[in-house]
């Protein structure tokens, strides 16, 4: 097992996680196995009770970790699923140690910072890697923070371990270019390699990120006041495509250098041939679509965040790339449609509305629901998107006009959407870590919808039908429910604790809506998953998050569908 460690230096922002999984991209197309691992230095848990203000989008894994967004890029990047194992917090290790301290674990010693934090960091770390040739870690946060010393400590622990050619270490740092002075500068990333080194760290690799290429002055300037090789200096300047960092990256020989490093030779000549096609879709499309993105979580200050719904943003890209359109994508407020009507709409091919919690800008929402469904305008719904378009179609087609989910009125007459009664009494202890329905749920689909159409059109269907007999092997069988027989069988995440009540479907069913998907549970309760509206153009929501497994290359089916009405409209 080999170790890349990814640093941040002068900002945070800087691009680690689209470093770490460049480099392991890149690795991979060297004919290398490997992985990634994310380090959170903050003491939650998990990431599962953060606002997205707060700390961007939760990604979610298939096995039901609420974890990092940075993993999303990881899934993206490489091209297959990482479990919840590979986003370490130091939430998680203090706990696992107080745990094991009052079980008696350690006869009787006194556990201190030194050597037990440490060692449980890079137990972590060998089991996230384990079965890989290289495991590249991002340690969060910028050099300088005191949260991230202990897993400093910890790597050079794994590099006397396991050597120090089997370590590598890679520092993200940012050039400024002041306008004032119009000169690129090198000092604050003198100063970073200066606070790393105080940790006994000397970076193997830098990359610069920066408004513009790094020219060889700069890199010279490195090399002299920071002593470190000019050839490992790497410029990674702004990019408008994150698909283009790994090319950039190889554009300066980063794979190359790092097998030098640690002294192996290619397994492989990489191919980039398919990657660089969809770059090029993505960069010189043969036509616009506009998307509007009705949701909230993107107010803080002054300032807006669509982090919020990043997976949702490249999910929308990819199935662009596929079509070789661009996708430009307007985050409207539902807060703002609620005030100002629908009006905003008009301009928009399309309409997203994403997942959420809360009341807030519900009622936009709907609106902006209603509006494609009455112009026959193609909408998308994740999860409380589904939720939300099912409110809307019993009050305004079912004329019930009190429908709502319990979420938003816990004593509407109407409660089409209403909280499992297996979670009831978790909430009412007041338990909110990890307690929805989380990860990889198997749906049954329905014959001759437009869902399972687009699932066999695009392969997905094929796909997981292999991934769930993985699953049987591995004994996880519990998320599929009862499949037994079934052939039109889909695996999605899931993050969310409401559900459609089962005591309305069969009237929202009669008055034209599809379910075109449940989740059929082991106590035989179907839990609806699917939405469609046969005769629009296209009207489709899921319950699940489709965005978490999209990837360049291999779009999410029900994307792919969106994108493809939205082209026609």
């Amino acid at each position: 097992m080999r170790f890349i460690f990814v640093t941040g230096g002068v900002i945070s922002g800087v691009g680690k996680g689209l470093a770490t999984a460049s480099i392991a991209k890149i690795l991979q197309q060297y004919g290398y196995t490997a992985t990634a691992v994310k380090i959170d230095p903050y003491i939650n848990y998990d990431a599962g009770t953060l606002r997205p203000t707060e700390h961007g989008e939760v990604w979610v894994t298939d096995d039901g970790g609420e974890i990092d967004q940075d993993l999303g890029n990881y899934e993206r990047f490489l091209g297959f699923e990482l479990p919840k194992k590979n986003n370490i917090t130091t939430g998680q290790v203090y706990k696992e140690l107080i745990d094991k301290e009052r079980r008696g674990e350690f006869l009787g010693q006194t556990v201190e910072v030194i050597p037990h934090v440490p060692n449980e960091i890079k137990r972590r770390i060998k089991e996230a890697g384990s079965g890989f040739d290289f495991v590249v870690v991002e340690v969060g946060g910028t050099i300088g923070d005191y949260q991230n010393l202990p897993y400093l400590f910890a790597a050079k622990g794994l590099e006397l371990e396991f050597g120090k050619n089997n370590v590598a270490y890679v520092l993200v740092t940012y050039l400024p270019v002041p306008s004032n002075i119009g000169e690129m500068k090198t000092k604050p990333t003198q100063q970073a390699i200066r606070m790393l080194n105080e940790a006994g760290i000397f970076p193997d690799f830098v990359l610069c990120r920066a408004p513009v290429p790094l020219d060889d002055v700069r890199k010279k300037k490195l090399e002299t006041n920071a002593n470190i090789d000019a050839d490992n200096v790497i410029s990674a300047p702004d990019v408008d495509n994150i698909y283009k960092v790994p090319l950039n990256l190889e554009s300066e020989d980063l794979g190359k250098k790092l097998l030098k490093h640690f002294g192996v030779m290619p397994l492989a000549e990489p191919d980039w041939t398919n990657w660089k096609r969809l770059v090029e879709n993505m960069n010189h499309p043969k036509k616009t679509v506009n998307i509007a993105m009705v949701g909230k979580y993107i107010d803080i200050g002054h300032f807006s965040l669509t982090d919020s719904y990043i997976s949702v943003n490249q999910a929308l890209l990819h199935a662009g790339a596929e079509f070789s359109v661009k996708v430009n994508i307007d985050w409207v407020d539902a807060k703002k449609i609620e005030k100002e009507g629908t009006d905003c709409l008009k301009v928009y091919d399309g309409i997203v509305v994403p997942g959420g919690f809360g009341a807030s800008g519900v009622e936009g929402k709907i609106k902006a629901i209603e509006y494609t469904r009455t112009h026959n305008l193609p909408f998308l719904g994740l999860c409380y998107g589904l939720q939300l378009a099912v409110a809307e179609y019993a009050r305004n087609v079912c004329g019930m006009q009190t429908a709502n989910t319990t979420e938003v009125d816990p004593n509407t007459i109407c409660p089409v959407i209403d909280i499992l009664p297996t979670q009831k009494s978790i909430l009412a202890e007041g338990r909110y870590g990890a307690s929805m329905r989380l990860g990889a749920y198997a749906a049954i689909l329905k014959e001759k919808s437009r869902v399972l159409d687009l699932y066999k059109r695009t392969g997905r269907l094929e796909e997981d039908l292999k991934r769930i007999e993985e699953i049987k092997k591995n004994g996880q069988a519990f998320r599929l429910g009862i499949i037994d027989g079934q052939h039109n069988v889909v695996i999605e995440r899931h993050r969310h604790r409401y559900e459609v009540n089962p005591t309305f479907v069969q009237e929202l069913e009669k008055a034209g809506l599809v379910f075109s998907g449940f989740h059929h549970r082991e106590d035989g309760t179907k839990l609806m998953e699917y939405i469609e509206l046969p005769n629009h153009r296209f009207f489709v929501a899921t319950q699940a998050h489709p965005e978490f497994k999209s990837r360049l290359g291999n779009p999410s089916p029900l994307f792919f569908g969106f994108i493809e009405a939205c082209c026609k409209n």
